[in-house]
């Protein structure tokens, strides 16, 4: 099992979080219940699948956020495995978390208890579609997977042409690592089946994006207040990509 815990949250820094409320609720996410654990301003939004935890704070961001009970004893295990944290904060009388970054630099964030409630409410896709991945930026596919390879052990698809691309299931979240020159940040990947609806609401509502981004074949790139990129596809771009084996246990991954 994952010492990496359960995904809770893709994390996001934000300036202004009513604004950027307002975007992802526009879209057809749900605004969840929080748990009063932060003293900065924070909602989550979700469609069920994805939770994007918005953030009014300064902190290391975007982060990949997931949740481990018993953080203090994992944090040991982590550290003896050469682990190097940005973030420890392990105290009886404070909210424990700890953070580190990948190969690429990218945060990660694992904190002690779940920081907000799910809702049957948040049980439907936005107007963006289905999400189906959590894309990273990386130099070197095989280098950043030699990395999330012991936390995420499970490999779902790979595909070497026309840029190479790794998913692994890091569990709750089907977690991308690809070299695409026109992914900039790390960024959400849709599969929408109303295109035209889609682009005609941006339209109306003078939304921020670009048609044809140039990642993988995605229609429209949407810019979220604060940042955040949302890529939409018609397909997952992954579709044709050829088979792992049935296990997609990569162990023994080299390095």
């Amino acid at each position: 099992m994952s010492t990496i815990g359960r995904f809770l949250e893709f994390s996001v820094q934000t300036p202004d979080i009513l604004e950027s409320l307002h975007f992802y609720k526009s879209l057809g996410f749900t605004e969840l219940e929080t748990n009063d654990v932060y003293s900065h301003k924070y909602a989550v939004v979700s469609d069920g699948e994805l939770n994007i935890g918005l953030h009014e704070k300064e902190f290391d961001a975007p982060a990949i956020s997931f949740m481990q009970q018993d953080l203090a004893k994992h944090a040991r295990k982590m550290s003896d495995h050469g682990y190097d944290f940005t973030e420890l904060q392990l105290n009886e009388d404070a909210f424990n978390q700890l953070g580190f970054r990948d190969r690429d630099g990218h945060a990660v964030i694992m904190v002690e208890a779940r920081t907000f409630h799910l809702s049957e409410d948040a049980e439907s896709d936005s107007l963006c579609g289905s999400w189906f991945e959590l894309t990273l930026p990386v130099r070197d596919t095989v280098r950043a997977a030699r990395f999330w390879a012991p936390v995420a052990p499970t490999l779902l698809e790979m595909r070497e042409e026309p840029t190479y691309h790794m998913r692994f299931d890091a569990t709750g979240v089907a977690l991308g690592l690809s070299e695409s020159i026109a992914l900039k940040a790390p960024s959400l990947c849709f599969r929408c089946p109303d295109r035209h609806g889609l682009m005609e609401f941006l339209e109306q509502q003078g939304m921020r994006y670009e048609k044809f981004p140039g990642f993988e074949g995605a229609f429209v790139a949407v810019t979220a207040p604060e940042g955040t990129t949302l890529f939409a596809f018609e397909e997952d771009f992954l579709g044709e990509a050829y088979e792992v084996d049935e296990s997609g246990d990569v162990s023994d991954f080299p390095g």
